[in-house]
């Protein structure tokens, strides 16, 4: 065995586990063990499975290149600072300049790449696992051979699913790969586009950062269509499953955390103004019309006090006075 592959028999084996696990809970339901919906299913419900675990690294990343984003319009300051000088002295203090700006921030650029390197081998362990098994190779820990080969030999609506668009034996095999194919690309680009139309401050939005991930948002989607052609249909299902949850993990983490002067996060300052609004008294309700839809809280609030003060009669506001 290779150092690769030495590297990835732990995470392999733990993959196998899940798949088989969900394999025999779709089994034990009464569904046929041979049918490529049970492969299907356990495929998915394995992705989501793998995808969960990983939550606590996608945060941190998120984080990192938050920081990272935030920080990038000084980045480019410095950088324009010192453009067009090629001598040892410039260069010398552009760097340090950065890495005291990376001090004063908190602020790493490998720290937004390490989870990501972490999660690499966990995919790649979870694709060689089910394109070994739909090749017949000997399955690893419980993926027996057996099952290896109930795998590599199922079928959906008439499509193998160890058949891929170029090599298909059948129209069914296009259809499906094709459909696949379209929606992974799809999703990939409205990833990319929450990210990049959303979740960017203006200051980010003029930095060199900005034009990469820009580029990306037509970049990555052009690499699924071009790689999901040689995909067996049973690791395309995995990587739909992973796209799609990947869209919707970011949806939440834009709405949810959003970029400090995104347009995210100015939505989400609107939201929560709008439902402290509608939490408020009756008082606050009957302000809110006079104040308008721009009223800020302490416009509101302000407007809510001076109504909840009740109006005072001459023979009360003189007796009040006697009494003062």
């Amino acid at each position: 065995m290779d150092l690769i592959g030495t590297i990835l028999w732990p995470l392999k084996w733990v993959v196998s586990a899940i798949l088989v696990g969900f394999h025999w809970v779709f089994e034990n339901l009464g569904m046929d063990p041979s049918a490529g919906i049970t492969w299907v299913l356990s495929i998915i419900f394995l992705t989501f499975v793998v995808r969960g675990a990983l939550i606590p690294i996608f945060v941190r990343q998120i984080k990192s290149q938050r920081r990272m984003l935030e920080v990038a319009p000084q980045l480019k300051k410095i950088q324009d600072k010192y453009k067009g000088k090629k001598d040892q002295f410039s260069r010398e203090a552009m760097s340090r300049e950065t890495m005291a700006l990376y001090k004063e921030t908190g602020t790493n650029p490998l720290s937004s790449c390490l989870p990501l390197l972490i999660q690499m081998p966990i995919f790649f362990s979870l694709y060689s696992v089910l394109h070994e098994a739909q090749i017949n190779k000997t399955g690893i820990g419980l993926l027996s051979s057996d099952l290896a080969k109930s795998f590599g030999n199922a079928s959906l609506f008439g499509a193998p699913l160890h058949e891929t668009f170029t090599n298909a034996s059948g129209w069914e095999v296009r259809v499906i790969a094709g459909f696949m194919i379209v929606v992974m690309t799809a999703s990939q680009f409205i990833t990319q586009l929450q990210l990049v139309a959303k979740n960017m401050s203006p200051e980010t939005k003029e930095s060199p950062m900005y034009r990469q991930q820009k580029m990306m948002l037509y970049v990555l989607p052009l690499v699924f269509v071009i790689s999901g052609l040689s995909f067996p249909l049973g690791v395309m299902f995995y990587w739909l499953a992973s796209n799609i949850w990947t869209m919707a993990q970011q949806y939440f983490v834009i709405r949810s955390m959003p970029t400090p002067g995104s347009e995210a996060a100015l939505a989400r300052e609107a939201r929560l103004a709008k439902k402290a609004q509608r939490s408020g008294s009756s008082a606050a309700t009957g302000v809110l019309t006079e104040a308008g839809a721009g009223a800020s809280l302490a416009e509101v609030e302000a407007r809510v006090n001076n109504q909840r003060q009740q109006p005072v009669g001459k023979s009360r506001a003189k007796k009040n006075g006697k009494t003062k």
